[in-house]
């Protein structure tokens, strides 16, 4: 089992920045690529970016590249979402999410543990 604890998030004004950490505990951290998602009221949960199990490689959603930065402290067992440029479509409940397989993958279901999630609210 992994425990997976986010934290970082809060209101924000349009075009401000949030910084997301997500800390697990459990099993060895860099066996595991790691994933942000978020969920929107009445949405269904979308990827937003997932990182390799030792950081070499990152994978974006189309709608947050080159606003968003993931990166990983696998010494902390943390896992980091940079959020610059935001906008009120950003406003969801973001989770993260760890996945042991190294096959890259923005699909949930093949996540294998998931936080609790920390709210993200972009005001215009």
């Amino acid at each position: 089992q992994v425990q997976l604890v986010e934290s970082g998030g809060g209101l924000v004004q349009a075009g401000g920045s949030l910084k997301l950490s997500c800390t697990a505990s459990g099993r060895t951290f860099s066996n595991y690529a790691m994933g942000w998602f978020r969920q929107a009221p009445g949405k269904e949960r979308e990827f937003v970016a997932r990182i390799s199990k030792m950081g070499s490689s990152t994978l974006y959603a189309e709608p947050v590249k080159g606003r968003f930065t993931i990166s990983r402290d696998n010494a902390k067992y943390t896992v980091y979402l940079q959020m610059t440029s935001l906008k009120p479509q950003d406003t969801a409940v973001y989770y993260c999410a760890a996945d042991q397989s190294p096959i890259s993958t923005m699909n949930a279901r093949l996540y294998d543990f998931w936080g609790q999630g920390t709210q993200v609210t972009v005001s215009s």
